[in-house]
């Protein structure tokens, strides 16, 4: 697990351990499904609270979506499904979002 979070291939980390590459292969598609599969039942997490809308990320919950284009008619109902109407947003997202309008 350590050397798949440093980013270790696969075959070196088998290199390093003494055991055989395809080994090290399996378990590392092992840790990619697990993470998968954590990510896909979070996708469907509705946020609420005060929810910040940018590119950043400093810590909390993270939904990421690639997108063709930063266009409202492209954003705004990704926006809408992950976070609950009565939610605050931070002021300078706002002013960012109704930029994208």
């Amino acid at each position: 697990m350590e050397f798949f979070v440093l980013e270790v291939t696969a075959r070196s980390a088998a290199n390093i351990l003494g055991i055989q590459p395809n080994s090290a292969a399996l378990f590392y598609r092992k840790i990619r499904e697990v993470i998968a599969y954590h990510l896909e039942q979070e996708s469907h997490q509705i946020f609420a609270g005060t929810v910040e809308l940018d590119e950043s990320y400093f810590g909390g919950k993270v939904y990421t979506k690639v997108v063709g284009d930063t266009k409202s008619e492209t954003l705004m109902p990704l926006i809408t499904r992950k976070i609950a109407p009565d939610n605050e947003f931070i002021q300078i997202v706002i002013a960012v979002t109704m930029h994208l309008m």
